[in-house]
């Protein structure tokens, strides 16, 4: 099965873009498009250029692990991408993941300004490695 990871933002999302075998996931773009139909119709148009099966969202859970309005705010955009696509969505706690991309990127010599057009991309990749790991644990 083909995910698309997607990580959420008010001014940005990051996507990434997965096979659940081999579990190799692949950052593909951050989308400078605001939460709304643009960006709904930008998502549509990854699933079927990057064949996905279904959607894995981050999910921004509070750091005690509950639901704030953050992440009502996500499962009622996840919602609306379900009703469109028909995919199945996967919600995946995405706390920390913008913290493990932002390591990644500390080292990689690139300019703040690069940094800040892949960072997004990152997370979602990291989302997905997340969501793709617990599903192979539970098997």
């Amino acid at each position: 099965m083909r995910f698309l990871a997607v990580d959420l933002g008010d001014k940005r999302t990051g996507l990434a873009i997965a096979d659940e075998d081999p579990n190799i996931v692949h950052p593909l773009v951050v989308l400078e498009i605001p939460i709304g139909p643009l960006l709904l119709a930008a998502i549509e148009k990854a699933i079927g250029e990057h064949g996905a099966e279904a959607i894995v969202l981050g999910l921004p859970l509070d750091m005690d692990g509950t639901v704030g309005p953050r992440a009502k705010l996500t499962k009622e955009f996840g919602e609306k991408i379900a009703s469109q696509t028909s995919l199945k969505i996967h919600y995946q706690d995405e706390r920390l993941t913008s913290v493990a991309a932002e390591e990644h990127l500390s080292q990689s010599g690139r300019t703040h300004k690069q940094k800040k057009r892949v960072r997004d991309a990152l997370a979602a990749a990291e989302i997905l490695t997340d969501f793709l790991a617990t599903r192979t644990h539970k098997q």
